[in-house]
């Protein structure tokens, strides 16, 4: 359903992107960026912002038509429809969750194995605790002490906060997609690796022959190289030894990818990176500082590249990790969404990370046109606590709509992976659909 307003929340952040990204077109101010209604209800324009986020990514793609905006809801509530042979897989750890302490609320995330051990060591706890007793253990507590003690076993808590509009409107005064250009001594270290067609056309795949490497996980950053996949970019993910991901999320966020197990201080990784069109980062700032995979050191070795930077709490706090949920619970979005002011609530989807994946995708398009153009490095930076702040600025809904049903058939793929039947939301982009995702690490570490 379109509503009749000439220039709408959503429309407003494409204004926002175009100028981050130093887009002259006036896309988005005369009518072709109508307002739409994606049904995620919500007190937040959380539909506003999947809307502004799909669609910006759409337009600078090339891509022609609209979103679905009931495809653009099951998209981001992706999780909720995949299944593997038939079933749901289990999404969330019993360690992960919102838990009352003495004087407020906490919210953990204990999905990945080594979280939820952190989080019980953290606790005192045996390595079979159970809900019960994370929420005894956490009850004894303030929440002040409950995230001292978590975090300082290098586990994931953050307390439940109101929101704070300063600074929030703080926030909003720094771009949403920050973008540095980084001098290179030669015009362009690589040639355009765009593949063309036999009377040498390049063909309407945006981004065919272009080479990215996928330093990311879970939802945000492999948002964005999926969809960098999906418009025909070369994905290669590397993932650490030792830290597998869960197979579901990978199937949830791989599609079109390449997969492999890789140590990032190895000779074939440099090489890998030598080969690389475009880097996208999806971990803490001080992690990649240790491992010298920053943006400046990426840039220093490789003339040339573009690079993607996404982390949960931004630069600002590099030794921070984090994942949407915890964001959403500090940044006030949780009690924001609080059904009755005391508990707290949470978007429909995990919007923030979404979001992010779409717009960083966006972005590192535009960056490859302007790195053909004008030579030197790119970089572009955005978290998802700073796309939290954008979210809290939009305005609200008072009674948000019902939910209701969407026919999933219209909407989902399914695929044989590694001999499983695999069903999962179909592109939110419009006019192009996924190949299958590979099983996790099962790829080799070429191009």
């Amino acid at each position: 359903m379109i509503r009749p307003s000439s220039l709408s929340p959503a429309a407003s952040i494409l204004r926002r992107v175009r100028a981050d990204l130093g887009i002259v077109a006036d896309v988005g101010d005369h009518g072709d960026f109508p307002a739409v209604a994606v049904p995620l209800p919500s007190r937040l324009a959380v539909g506003d912002l999947a809307w502004a986020s799909v669609r910006a990514c759409s337009l600078i793609a090339g891509l022609d038509g609209l979103p679905d905006p009931d495809r653009v809801a099951v998209a981001y509530r992706s999780d909720r429809v995949l299944t593997v042979d038939g079933t749901p897989p289990d999404v969330w750890s019993v360690y992960s969750g919102f838990w009352r302490t003495a004087d407020g609320w906490v919210r953990t995330h204990g999905n990945y194995p080594h979280h939820a051990r952190r989080l019980r060591d953290g606790l005192g706890l045996g390595a079979d605790a159970d809900a019960r007793g994370v929420r005894t253990a956490l009850l004894a507590l303030t929440s002040r002490e409950a995230v001292d003690r978590i975090t300082a076993a290098r586990g994931l808590a953050v307390p439940v906060r109101q929101e704070d509009p300063r600074d929030d409107e703080r926030r909003r005064t720094t771009p949403l997609l920050a973008v540095d250009r980084a001098p290179s001594p030669a015009p362009r270290s690589r040639p355009d690796s765009r593949r063309h067609d036999a009377r040498g056309s390049i063909p309407s795949v945006p981004l065919a022959g272009v080479r990215v490497l996928d330093l990311t996980r879970v939802i945000a950053g492999p948002v964005c190289t999926r969809t960098l996949a999906l418009l025909g970019a070369d994905v290669l993910r590397i993932d650490p030894p030792r830290l597998a991901e869960p197979e579901w999320q990978h199937l949830d966020t791989g599609h079109g990818k390449r997969s492999v197990v890789l140590d990032a201080r190895s000779g074939r990784f440099e090489e890998l990176l030598a080969a690389a069109d475009v880097v996208v980062l999806g971990y803490r700032p001080a992690a990649l500082d240790r491992l010298g995979l920053t943006p400046s050191d990426l840039a220093a070795r490789h003339p040339g590249l573009v690079i993607a930077q996404l982390s949960a709490w931004g630069d600002d706090e590099p030794h921070r990790a984090g994942f949407d949920s915890l964001v959403q619970a500090e940044s006030g979005i949780s009690m924001v969404e609080s059904a009755d002011g005391e508990r707290p609530g949470a978007l429909p989807a995990q919007a923030l990370d979404h979001s992010a994946g779409y717009l960083l995708a966006a972005a590192v398009i535009n960056l490859l046109e302007r790195q053909r153009r004008d030579g030197d490095s790119w970089v572009v930076r955005t978290s998802l606590r700073r796309i939290a702040a954008e979210l809290l600025g939009m305005p609200r809904n008072r009674h948000p709509e019902v939910e209701r049903e969407i026919d999933l058939s219209a909407h989902t793929a399914t695929f044989e992976v590694g001999g499983h039947r695999v069903s999962t939301a179909r592109p939110a982009l419009p006019g192009v659909e996924f190949a299958a995702p590979h099983l996790w690490g099962s790829d080799q570490p070429v191009w």
